[in-house]
This record gives C-alpha cells, structure tokens and sequence, in this order.
C-alpha cells in the first residue's frame, strides 16, 4: 500500500509540474528545476556526452563546464540548454582539447 501512495504522489508532483509547465505560469523557474531539465535535455540528445558535461543554475543563468568532443558537441551543449523554460542565459565554460 505504501509504494502504491508513493507512487500516486510522484505521479501527481510530476502532473502538476507539467501542467504549470505548458499552462504559462507566471512564477519564476527555480535553479534546481532548470538544471535538473538542462541535464535531461543534454542525455536525451545523442550528440552530447552529457557524462562528461557539469550544470550549473544560478538565477536563471546556467554554467556549462566539462569537456566535449568536438566545438559542435560544445555548440550543441549551449543550444540544448537555451531550449529550456526559464533559461535567461548560458554561460559555455566547455573545453575542447587540441
């Protein structure tokens, strides 16, 4: 019974989330959510090695640092995290080694 309120409670945070999300709310997205979807977006996109790549949200602004394959992967990594709501800008401290 336990795991079952568990499990409807998460699915409820994560159906609230959702709906704030696409319903236009107005409030500030906090750091922790904007990082939090930044690293998904960089695992979800195949042409990132989100492994190798550290985010960080500070009011809306997000630091990139790792390293990256290549200046498109590093390229990619900054496009990936402008996509997110709540992003105001990216701060791209990915380094390609020579």
């Amino acid at each position: 019974m336990r795991k079952y309120l568990v499990a409807l409670a998460a699915l409820s945070l994560t159906s609230a989330v959702a709906w704030a999300d696409t319903h236009g709310s107005h409030q500030p997205v906090k750091d922790s959510y904007i990082t939090t979807k930044v690293k998904a977006e960089l695992a979800a996109d195949h042409s990132t090695n989100a492994r190798d790549i550290h985010v960080a949200t500070v009011d809306g602004v997000v630091t990139l640092r790792g390293v990256a394959r290549s200046d498109a992967e590093k390229d990619r990594a900054e496009q990936d995290a402008m996509r997110i709501k709540g992003v105001r800008e990216v701060h791209n401290r990915i380094k390609v080694p020579d």
